[in-house]
């Protein structure tokens, strides 16, 4: 048997109020698929509001900053997310590790901050277009696991996500044998740094996931659920998406 499938969307700096009810499909979608999770990730503004429209539905947060309280203007500490309503905080996505210049440290300290105050952290790993050009995508996201991931994490405080970095938004998406590939050696790694749990961590897949690739890329060996950006803003195509995931079993 498999690891229960996880699809989490990622709205990043999209959504308003109004915006919510698209929720309302989502979650009754993932109600009808119990055999698999469904979260999505809107803005900070939104999560308390999200997580009182649907307590059903698992809503989480796009990043979170490692301290717990203090002097850091602009920042969210993992503690107010849980106040909110947030079940799973993503860190270390490409996009903050580009434009904020976050390093693996930094990513390894916010994970642990969510997991210690009771979220699940979604970790972030994936190569540019230069990197898997090189024949240099598996050395780079190896040492991104390594220098991001808390080594107190087991399968039920972590999550990672493999977004190669070119294939996000692009329309654009890897062979499903190099999926398969780089999922493989994530798994490896995972089981290299954290143990047995290494075997209980989900791996996500991230990278135009989209209505019509999903169901072939959630049936690739090690990928077990999906981190969809766009497609995941409208029910219309992200509940084919989750629909992919659970027919892929």
């Amino acid at each position: 048997m498999g690891l229960r499938k996880l699809v989490a969307g990622n709205w990043k700096m999209n959504g308003t109020l109004a915006g919510l009810a698209e929720l309302d499909a989502i979650a009754e979608a993932a109600a009808r698929r119990t055999g698999l999770d469904v979260a999505v990730c809107p803005p900070f503004t939104l999560i308390a509001p999200a997580a009182q429209l649907r307590p059903d539905l698992a809503i989480g947060a796009q990043d979170c900053a490692a301290a717990a309280s203090g002097a850091h203007t602009g920042c969210v500490s993992a503690g107010m997310i849980v106040e909110a309503g947030g079940r799973l905080a993503i860190v270390g996505h490409s996009e903050r590790r580009a434009a904020q210049h976050e390093t693996d440290a930094e990513v390894r300290a916010k994970a642990a901050a969510a997991i210690a105050a009771g979220l699940i952290a979604i970790v972030c790993v994936g190569e540019s277009e230069a990197e898997r050009d090189a024949g240099e995508a598996e050395a780079v996201v190896t040492r991104q696991l390594r220098g991001s991931l808390p080594r107190d994490a087991t399968g039920a405080t972590l999550v990672v996500a493999y977004e190669p970095i070119w294939a996000i938004g692009t329309g654009r998406t890897p062979s499903l044998d190099d999926v398969a590939a780089i999922h493989a050696t994530i798994r490896a790694e995972l089981r290299a740094v954290l143990g047995d749990e290494g075997a209980r961590v989900r791996i996500l897949y991230g990278g135009s996931v989209k209505p019509d690739n999903a169901r072939a890329l959630m049936a690739v060996a090690e990928v077990d659920g999906a981190l969809v950006g766009g497609a995941s803003l409208k029910a219309a195509d992200f509940v084919p998406i989750i629909e992919g995931a659970a027919a892929a079993g």
